[in-house]
């Protein structure tokens, strides 16, 4: 089965009326981000996601604009230099960005929250890294306890794929934040793409966190699947074609991100009516089979004349 198209709002220009086209067309998940739009974009989405509240939000706690640091100084949960770093993963201002998050979707219970590129905590550190993102998990725990979220997870870049932690590890973090076995760890997003391959290759060899992920009932959805917009200019027609004859190279490379094992959801950051039906169409197609894709992946990997 392809992966769901959802929207992302990263880089997504005109955020209320993308999502608005986004939900009509019927897209189940808005991914966003308390410092996307200069920390705009969940007050921006919230007229959209309070007339369609089946429409699920996954939002994210970790990185924040200056503003918003300064205003968590002022509420006594972050330090003036903890506030100059930009990303925090400390107990207190999750807690308080949590809170602000719901204020500004207009929604009582958060569907997603997920830690927001923790590898920049502790960086180089694995054990300190660690001791965060279990820190951090138990107020998601509490959270969830409390009935404001319904589940949490990871939103990474590299810390996957250089293994500053893996899938097993955040399960066991979490199952340890939550005092036993059950526990709200219930997503990861991570770059899936025909530029950052790696997780589609070892996927293909059922090794790496895509597997781990699906084994354990995750959600995963896929960001940058077009690389911040720069994958179709760097696939040409004919690698389009082999992919799967009549889409545009766009649409390639989408459904190969769709097609990989163990992805759930692909985050595009449509901002137009035109780009939003075009990454649509190239879902609704019959995905690659695994040989496909490892054609494809082959061709790549192989040295350019």
């Amino acid at each position: 089965m392809t992966a769901e198209l959802a929207l992302g709002t990263y880089r997504c220009r005109a955020i209320p009326e993308a999502a608005a086209r986004a939900a009509a067309s019927g897209a189940h998940w808005i991914d966003t981000a308390p410092n996307y739009a200069t920390g705009q974009a969940q007050s921006l989405l919230a007229p959209v996601l309070a007339s369609r509240p089946e429409v699920h939000i996954a939002t994210k706690t970790g990185f924040f604009t200056a503003a918003t640091g300064a205003d968590a100084v002022h509420a006594g949960v972050l330090t003036e230099d903890q506030a100059v770093a930009g990303h925090s993963l400390a107990p207190d201002y999750v807690r308080w960005q949590l809170g602000r998050n719901r204020e500004q979707l207009g929604r009582e219970r958060l569907d997603l929250v997920l830690l927001h590129n923790p590898e920049r905590a502790h960086p180089g550190n694995r054990a300190a890294l660690h001791q965060a993102i279990r820190d951090a998990f138990a107020v998601l725990e509490e959270e969830a306890a409390a009935g404001r979220v319904a589940g949490y997870g990871v939103a990474t870049w590299a810390g996957l794929e250089e293994e500053a932690f893996t899938v097993a590890e955040l399960l066991a973090l979490a199952a340890e934040a939550a005092g036993g076995r059950y526990h709200h760890l219930v997503a990861v997003q991570m770059p899936v793409s025909l530029v950052m391959m790696t997780p589609i290759v070892q996927a293909l060899g059922s090794r790496g966190p895509l597997p781990a992920a699906a084994g354990a009932g995750l959600r995963v959805m896929a960001s940058a699947p077009l690389h911040g917009g720069e994958l179709p200019g760097m696939v040409d027609q004919e690698l389009a074609d082999l992919i799967r004859p009549g889409l545009t190279p766009a649409q390639a490379c989408v459904l190969a991100t769709a097609s990989c094992p163990g992805v759930t959801n692909v985050l595009i950051a449509a901002s137009s009516a035109p780009d939003w039906r075009e990454a649509a169409d190239a879902v609704a197609q019959l995905p690659l089979t695994a040989a496909k894709l490892r054609e494809v992946t082959g061709v790549l990997a192989s040295p350019r004349p």
